[in-house]
């Protein structure tokens, strides 16, 4: 998966919960931003995401793979 699907799915799963999601390329360092959903935040880096990435930023926001 890749930084800009995670968004586009990240984007769907916020709309069906009416949670706020919030893209900051200026928090973050280099091919970096910060996501926020909701209260929760995490890192998202530039390219292609591993399973262990996207299962850790997934835990950082609290959202079930399966939901997901």
């Amino acid at each position: 998966m890749t930084d800009r699907e995670f968004l586009r799915r990240l984007r769907r799963y916020a709309r069906q919960r009416r949670l706020a999601v919030a893209y900051l390329p200026e928090h973050g360092k280099g091919s970096h931003a910060q996501v926020r959903l909701g209260e929760r935040t995490t890192t998202l880096r530039h390219g292609e995401l591993g399973r262990g990435l996207l299962r850790k930023m997934l835990g950082d926001l609290d959202i079930d793979k399966k939901e997901f």
